[in-house]
């Protein structure tokens, strides 16, 4: 009681203002309103009497601090409800309070019941206060609800997934559905939901996904090389959310919740046979739910979202994003690097290098230390090798001794069917060099198989005319090497090249 003597000292004694008294007191302008308000309805003045104590004084101000008859009433089990909401899905305080109504008609109001549950689990641990600003981050995640779509013809269901994109500070909301959670389907949906929005946002906070995040770790988890691409093409940034946080990211928790309960709920009972047809359905939806009015605020996630959220968001680039894939490769002593069963060449200064490899479906390009060193067409019209000439060294012997001429006495110590192979590669190539690889691997055969067996698979190879690793290798794991030729065949024309030394050279050789 000793502030309110103070109060009304400061008041009537002193001649001050209300803010001068609260500043004095150290208590808010609506305490020190309250105050004067209530002794004057008690019809205290100042001086207060001598004899006034301050229990008599707090019983005159607050009468209503006598015994409550509501203390009578069932207070319910918060233990229990905080149990209930973590562990049940869609489960309210709305919907627990009307249980707990029902068993207890004389029991307290719902506005108490929120009140105090909130007291009770703010106690429970300290969490940050998650303000968002215009334009800043866009959360999203995949539904754990998913969506049947049925093939017309044999009847097989597949399970739709359903991603949902939301902006932090007005609520908007983005959802479609897709074939799978790979990273095709993750990354087609970003960019889609990019375009929806009409510009991008700061940040992007995704869950924990593989698609999104190669490694989880709370300090510095490892993006995929293809989402960091995005955002790179995008200029925004990447923000996983912490493992095993989910109010990092619960904006999406939300809108995750919002779209199981206005769109898919609604859907149930439609039966869809395609993705199109899907997504047009949640497409019509989602623009009731971003068009709701809000409950206890004015406008809707729409109107919010024109007026808070589109104005900061940056520009969308000149051209939506590529799907782009990553791989490490190394380069062979060919100086060239395998996508795809394709060879694509890079100087040949980076053999024996690692080189990261990004392609998409029309473009090949290899870097080496973040720097870009070559750069293809997807397509190769002719063959599988994309040799560019400047990339090749000007004397090809000039890491390991690797020559046309090396190969030759290679193969010529094997035999004379694995030497007219062997020359028969090195011309069919528009640079030799493209046929190392190849050659590699047909005379180190010699070593598992033995270089008798290699020469007659050698021999079958050319009688077949299927001049290929993989043919000469399966003809040694059948054995077939082992089995004479057709006899109408064993006299073989042989092959004319002015290049050509024929078979007898290499008898007449000494190796």
């Amino acid at each position: 009681m000793r502030k309110i003597r103070e109060v009304l000292r400061l008041k009537h004694g002193c001649s001050c203002s209300n803010r001068e008294i609260s500043r004095s007191c150290g208590i808010g302008r609506a305490t020190v309103g309250d105050y004067l308000h209530r002794a004057k309805a008690a019809g205290l003045g100042w001086p207060l009497p001598d004899e006034l104590s301050d229990t008599a004084l707090e019983q005159q101000l607050f009468p209503s601090s006598a015994p409550r008859t509501t203390q009578a009433r069932f207070i319910p089990d918060f233990h229990e409800i905080h149990k209930e909401l973590q562990s049940r899905k869609h489960v309210t305080l709305n919907l627990l309070w009307q249980e707990y109504k029902e068993q207890h008609p004389d029991g307290y109001q719902y506005s108490w019941f929120c009140h105090s549950y909130r007291d009770w689990a703010a106690h429970l641990d300290v969490v940050m206060r998650h303000e968002h600003r215009a334009g800043e981050k866009m959360f999203v995640d995949y539904t754990g609800q998913t969506v049947d779509l049925i093939n017309s013809e044999s009847g097989e269901i597949h399970k739709a997934q359903i991603f949902v994109a939301v902006m932090g500070a007005s609520n908007y909301t983005y959802a479609e559905a897709t074939l799978s959670q790979k990273v095709e389907d993750w990354i087609g949906s970003h960019v889609r939901a990019f375009s929806y929005i009409g510009g991008v946002p700061m940040a992007v906070v995704p869950d924990n996904l593989k698609s999104g995040v190669n490694k989880t770790c709370r300090y510095e988890p490892d993006i995929n090389p293809t989402y960091n691409d995005l955002a790179r093409h995008y200029q925004t940034v990447i923000i996983p959310a912490r493992v095993r946080k989910p109010r990092d990211k619960a904006k999406a928790e939300a809108g995750v919740l919002l779209v199981e309960r206005w769109i898919l709920a609604r859907l149930r009972k439609h039966t869809f046979f395609s993705l199109a047809d899907l997504n047009r359905e949640i497409r019509k939806l989602l623009q009731v739910l971003n068009s709701r009015s809000f409950k206890k605020l004015p406008g809707s996630r729409q109107s919010w979202f024109e007026e808070i959220d589109r104005p900061a968001l940056k520009p969308l680039p000149a051209t939506p994003y590529e799907l782009a894939y990553w791989k490490k490769a190394t380069v062979h002593l060919d100086y060239h690097v395998e996508v795809e069963g394709y060879y694509y060449s890079v100087p040949h200064t980076l053999v024996k290098k690692k080189l990261d490899i990004r392609y998409t479906r029309s473009t090949v390009e290899c870097f080496y230390s973040n720097k870009r060193v070559a750069s293809h067409l997807r397509n190769i019209p002719h063959g599988r090798h994309s040799t560019i000439k400047e990339h090749m060294p000007l004397r090809h012997q000039k890491y390991l001794e690797w020559t046309p001429d090396r190969f030759k006495r290679w193969a010529a110590k094997i035999g004379p069917e694995t030497a007219m192979l062997t020359e028969l590669l090195l011309l069919k190539r528009t640079h030799p060099q493209q046929a190392y690889r190849t050659l590699l691997g047909i005379l180190s055969l010699g070593k598992s198989y033995g270089n008798e067996r290699l020469e007659a698979a050698c021999s079958r190879a050319l009688y077949i005319n299927s001049l290929s690793y993989k043919s000469v290798e399966s003809i040694l794991k059948t054995g077939l090497d082992q089995k004479p030729l057709p006899e109408k065949n064993t006299k073989k024309k042989p092959v004319k090249h002015k290049n050509i030394r024929g078979a007898g050279y290499f008898k007449s050789t000494s190796h």
